[in-house]
């Protein structure tokens, strides 16, 4: 299940690596490349606890969010000890999921609204909540062979981390609709031409390219930095609380229901999904 108590993050079980540079930047690496760098509870509780170190870090002007390996993220780790939460009955595990994402979202949200901008360096595979994490940033710059999904709804479950939102956000509902909706995979030239990234490399360009960017954040003033990012945060994200309050339901009821089970039960087995809509 999910740890919500320690604060510590033991040697060797690192998922995300926090540096502090000279040059006023904290680089922070998703390091299981092994994994594709796929996420989990314990990746979140992560997230959460270097949110929280880089919040009040005056050295951190700007933060450079990478990862190592050939993807960025490949989505969820399905075999991550403590992967799926239970329950004594079907409304107890549905509720349990329900709170189990509504800490995540507490979790995100600490990254995503952190005082410091973010400049996200996106390689390879950037799907499901790896393409999330990457719309969480303030910037987005992808190597030519980044491949972007929200792949969920072909799993039987709805999207529960707001990338769908943050698309509807920047690029508008219908394109929302459309990638969510149909799990379809976009490259990196069609990513930007949405404006869901802002720059796009090769891949040997990637991380002179995304360093470049958050320096250059980082050389200018702080507050007036940060000020800009506050105003514009409040501007664009206006209705997203209280649409994250409908995620995390339909994010638990989704999970709960057969159509995940078979969902994921057929992506195991590299077959057709029969969804029946219970």
């Amino acid at each position: 299940m999910i740890d919500t108590i320690a604060t510590e993050i033991p040697e060797g079980q690192e998922r995300l690596r926090l540096e502090v540079g000279e040059d006023g930047l904290g680089i922070l690496t998703l390091c299981r490349p092994d994994k594709l760098n796929a996420w989990s509870w314990e990746s979140t509780r992560q997230l959460g606890l270097l949110a929280d170190r880089i919040r009040f870090d005056d050295r951190i002007r700007a933060v450079l969010l990478r990862a190592e390996g050939r993807a960025f993220c490949a989505g969820i780790d399905v075999t991550a000890p403590g992967g799926a939460i239970t329950g004594r009955s079907a409304a107890q595990r549905t509720r349990n999921y329900h709170e189990g994402i509504r800490w995540a979202h507490e979790r995100f949200a600490a990254f995503a609204r952190l005082p410091q901008p973010v400049v996200a360096a996106v390689q390879g595979y950037c799907l499901g909540f790896g393409f999330e994490l990457a719309l969480m940033a303030d910037i987005r710059i992808a190597a030519d062979d980044a491949v972007l999904a929200l792949p969920e709804a072909r799993l039987g479950v709805a999207v529960d981390a707001g990338g769908d939102l943050r698309i509807a956000r920047d690029a508008g509902a219908g394109w929302a609709k459309l990638l969510a909706l149909t799990g379809r995979r976009i490259d990196a030239a069609t990513a930007e031409r949405l404006g869901l990234l802002q720059e796009v490399v090769a891949p040997a360009e990637l991380a002179e390219a995304a360093r470049a960017t958050a320096a250059e954040i980082a050389a200018n003033a702080p507050l007036a930095v940060q000020s800009v990012k506050r105003s514009i945060d409040a501007y664009a994200d206006a209705a997203m609380a209280s649409a994250l309050d409908r995620t995390a339901l339909a994010a638990a009821l989704t999970l709960t229901s057969e159509d995940a089970q078979e969902g994921y039960a057929a992506g195991a087995y590299r077959r057709t999904p029969r969804f029946e809509g219970i």
